[in-house]
Formats: C-alpha cells, structure tokens, sequence
C-alpha cells in the first residue's frame, strides 16, 4: 500500500502507486493517476484528469491539474500528463488542456520547476525542461528539450521554444526561438546562441561553430528569409544541429521568428 498520511485526503477512485508517498494535508482527487514513487509533499493538491509517471515529486503548495484559466473552457474532460522525475516546486501551477488546443497538456520527463512557474492549457514541454522561479507559459506554448526559461520570463500564447534555448530573466518572449538560440530582454530579441548550454552539454567545437555560422546568415540583412535557409541549408546543411534550426524555422507558425538586434545580428 502507498504511504497516505493520516490527514491527506485521497479520493478512493483515484489510482496511486503502491510505491507513492503522500503527506501530510495532501488532496488527490478522483481522476488522477500517480505512478511508482511519485511523492506528495504536505499541501500539495493534485486534481482533474492528470497523470503523474514514476518519481516525480511535488512540493508544498502545488496546485496540478485544476481548470485551465481559459474563459473558452467548458468543462471538457482534458488531461495533464507530467513525466517522469519532475521536480515541481512549491506554488507551481500547471493547468490540462482545452477542446481548442487538442485536450493535453503534456511535460515530458526529468523537468525542473522552480517555486510559483505556470504551465498553462495546451502546452507542450519537452524533456529536461528547466523553469526558474516566477516563470510563465501562456496556453499553446511548445518547449523543446533542455530549454531554460529565466526567473520572471513569460512566454505568450502559441510561441515555440526551440530545444536548448535559454530565456533570459525577466524576459517577454512574443515570438518563436530557434533551437540553442539565448534570449534576453524586457521586449525580448534574440541575442546570439546558447553556447554555454551547448558547451556543457558536450556539443562538438565543430558543430558549435557551424551553428554560430548558421546563425549569422540566417539572421543576416541580405535577401529574404527563404533564400536565407536555402543559403544555409546549401553550405551547411550536413550539420545535424543546424538541419534542426532550418526544420524549426521552416515550420509554419503566426508568430513568426524572433530576431536579434542589429548588434547581435552577426
């Protein structure tokens, strides 16, 4: 049997892990799914259709799973599905999906969310997925793998991440990142690679460097944005990492890519 402490209240429909932890004050409602040694701390309140895989851990206050804040929502039966080894920390809200956003919310594994960051309706977030403390996704946001969002940031609705992008604190992202792009600023513009991130992930000095000089054509003042990806596909394209910027930048999304400005354009 998992370990409920006495003044938790789990609903007797809900599906826990005999290997599940939970504390003391804790409130688990009737749809929701723990898997093996997922671990409740006190005051943790887990609701709604939302799936939690194996040893994932939820801090005091956390509120998972309640009604998105969409004013569209109805009551659909929407789901939250989080992963594996996911740190949530304390005041962390994440909401489940809509019927306009495909009903899921989804958080892959091995993801760390510091004290009071939101994962709105519809999102999708990748693996080993980092979100400082106060950070913010609005509905429909796409987070790729190993991306970091900074303190304070907020990403607006139907955004892309790219994987290993980093957002810099206090940052106000409208636009899409390409992949291993760093982003800072209020009004948030591109302001070069993540290249710390990259190095220590262990990305080859080759490959970084094909990056860097993806990055500067891409970005470059000189014929359209087309002709641009087909320059760089054309001279560096043998690239894994830069086939995925190119990958990224040509899929169709409204909100365009985001830009550097013109000091950090090269």
């Amino acid at each position: 049997m998992p370990f409920l402490h006495p003044t938790a209240v789990v609903d007797p429909q809900a599906v826990v892990a005999e290997s599940a932890h939970i504390g003391p004050f804790c409130v688990v409602g009737p749809h929701v799914r723990l898997g093996e040694n997922v671990t409740l701390h006190s005051h943790a309140v887990v609701d709604g259709r939302t799936e939690i895989g194996e040893g994932s851990e939820l801090y005091p206050f956390s509120s998972i799973g309640h009604p998105p804040q969409d004013l569209k929502y109805s009551g659909e039966a929407s789901r939250l599905v989080i992963g594996r080894n996911c740190r949530i920390r304390e005041h962390v809200t994440m909401n489940p999906g809509t019927e306009g956003g495909g009903m899921l919310t989804q958080v892959g594994d091995n993801c760390l969310f510091m004290a009071s960051s939101h994962v709105a309706h519809d999102c999708k977030v990748g693996n080993n997925v980092i979100m400082a403390n106060n950070a913010t996704l609005a509905g429909h946001v796409e987070v790729g793998d190993f991306a970091i969002i900074g303190g304070l940031a907020a990403v607006q609705q139907f955004v892309r991440v790219g994987p290993h992008a980093m957002i810099g604190g206090m940052s106000g992202v409208v636009n899409d990142v390409i992949p291993y792009g760093l982003v800072m600023g209020a009004h948030a513009a591109l302001s070069g690679l993540n290249l710390v991130g990259l190095r220590r992930r262990g990305f080859a000095q080759d490959e970084i460097k094909a990056m860097r000089e993806a990055y500067r054509l891409l970005f470059s003042d000189q014929g359209t944005l087309a002709e641009r990806l087909d320059q760089v596909e054309a001279t560096l394209g043998t690239s894994d990492s830069v086939r995925g910027i190119l990958d990224f930048a040509r899929q169709s999304s409204d909100r365009g890519l985001l830009k550097p400005r013109p000091e950090h354009a090269g």
